[in-house]
């Protein structure tokens, strides 16, 4: 549909606020957003910005919502480059993008998966759907291979005294369409929460500046242990 050019001017300048709202970002951290200041960059009096933002936090949601998205598309850009059909090439795919995303825009990730903003908290009905996109092409690709017999059985990982922990299962389960048992479910969410741990020890430093010379060697290594963790058959297997 054909924008008005109110409509357009409208356009461009939320894309100009949150531009500018990122910049700032990276250079004043979340806690020190202002609005005033992103009038400033502008060059808009601040009451010009109210307009169109109402608040930080709301600018703050916007910033969110851009991160998860621009994570979002790195995500699936990098798997769709990739047979549907090879499960192990499909994962280790995301799991580079996440890093990639993460090491290219490290304020935007911290954002997302660092410490709180003191006294923001984001609204789950604008945030939710694009922050679970990764987890959602995750669980797309380990269903995938579980319902193509393209993952090693379960090993009875779990404990004997499991039922809370199944239950909550089921309720997963059901919301999100999943077939694999719950040692599938198991594996997923831990392979799902060390690979953003190995980014987020990468990304906030908690390696030491030293340690590694080349993090991204590690990081593979680390991939290659999820591969096996998640049960991913390999080609000979």
């Amino acid at each position: 549909m054909t924008q008005t050019p109110r409509e357009r001017a409208r356009r461009q300048t939320m894309e100009d606020i949150v531009r500018i709202g990122r910049e700032h970002l990276a250079t004043e951290g979340a806690a020190a957003l202002s609005l005033r200041a992103v009038a400033r960059d502008l060059g808009v009096v601040s009451s010009a910005v109210y307009r169109y933002v109402k608040s930080r936090d709301e600018l703050l949601t916007l910033l969110v919502i851009d991160g998860y998205t621009g994570l979002g598309d790195a995500v699936d850009a990098a798997v769709e480059m990739v047979p549907a059909t090879d499960f192990p090439a499909q994962f280790r795919a995301l799991g580079r993008a996440v890093r990639s995303w993460a090491v290219a825009e490290p304020a935007r990730y911290g954002l997302l998966f660092g410490s709180p903003v003191p006294g923001y908290q984001a609204p789950a009905d604008q945030t939710t759907g694009p922050g679970t996109r990764v987890i959602g092409q995750l669980v797309r690709i380990i269903e995938g291979a579980y319902r193509s017999g393209a993952l090693v059985p379960g090993r009875g990982t779990l404990p004997a005294d499991n039922g809370t922990l199944a239950a909550d299962f089921a309720a997963i389960r059901a919301e999100w369409g999943i077939t694999g048992d719950d040692d599938t479910m198991a594996r997923c969410i831990l392979v799902w929460a060390a690979l953003f741990g190995a980014v987020n020890f990468e990304v906030f430093g908690q390696y030491g500046h030293a340690t590694f010379t080349d993090p991204a060697v590690l990081y593979e290594a680390h991939l290659a242990s999820l591969a096996r963790l998640a049960g991913f058959r390999e080609p000979g297997d």
